[in-house]
C-alpha cells in the first residue's frame, strides 16, 4: 500500500495548483474504471472544488455521472507508462487495473478506489451542473478527502528527493515533462 498521510482539506488545491497530469478512479455498481486525463484543476478553497474535463463518451464519465463520485489520482514520473496505457484503450470492455497491473486501496469517503503508486490523491463528490457537463464536458466537483505521501508532500509543499517521485504533466504523442525535465513514455 502507498505511504499516504491526510492533507487539510483547505490546501488541498495545492496538489493540483502546479498542474499535473491525473488519474481518475472511478466506481459504480460493481463496476470500476480509470482514465488518464491533462485536464484537471483546483477551483476553490472552502469548500475546495476541482473542475476536470471528461468527454460525455468516456466509460469514466458514465461511472462518475452514475456514483456522484471520483478519485483524483496524482502519478509520479515512475509510473508514466501506466498513464500513456489506461489513457490509450477504453475500460468499457477492459479492466485496466488488472491489464496494466495497478494495484488499489479504498478511498475514506468516496466509492471509487485510490491508485497505489501514486503520490496523491483527492476524493471527490460531483457538483451536479447539468449544463457544464452536457455543454462543455466540464466536471465541477467537492474534495471531501485529500491524502499525500509524506515522502514529497512536506508542509504543504511538493519536494521530490528522486526523479521518479516527480509528478508529470503530459505534452501530446507519448511525451511527458517533469520540472523542465521532458522525457518520453
Amino acid at each position: 500500500m502507498s505511504v499516504r498521510q491526510a492533507v487539510p482539506l483547505e490546501k488541498s488545491y495545492l496538489l493540483l495548483n502546479h498542474g499535473p497530469v491525473t488519474l481518475i478512479s472511478s466506481a459504480h455498481a460493481g463496476k470500476q474504471n480509470v482514465m488518464a486525463v491533462a485536464w484537471s484543476m483546483p477551483l476553490d478553497f472552502a469548500p475546495p472544488k476541482v473542475a476536470v474535463v471528461i468527454a460525455s463518451t468516456a466509460y469514466s464519465r458514465e461511472l462518475i455521472e452514475a456514483s456522484g463520485e471520483f478519485v483524483l489520482n496524482i502519478p509520479s514520473k515512475a509510473m508514466a507508462s501506466s498513464v500513456l496505457s489506461v489513457g490509450s484503450v477504453s475500460g468499457r470492455n477492459t479492466d485496466k487495473f488488472s491489464q496494466f497491473s495497478l494495484g488499489t486501496h479504498p478511498a475514506a469517503k468516496v466509492g471509487a478506489p485510490l491508485v497505489e503508486g501514486c503520490v496523491g490523491w483527492l476524493e471527490c463528490r460531483l457538483i451536479p451542473e447539468a449544463h457544464n457537463q452536457q455543454r462543455y464536458d466540464l466536471l465541477i466537483a467537492e474534495v471531501v478527502a485529500a491524502w499525500a505521501d509524506p515522502q514529497v508532500f512536506i508542509d504543504g509543499r511538493w519536494s521530490f528527493p528522486t526523479e521518479e517521485m516527480k509528478t508529470i504533466h503530459y505534452v501530446a504523442g507519448g511525451s511527458f515533462f517533469t520540472t523542465g525535465s521532458p522525457f518520453d513514455a
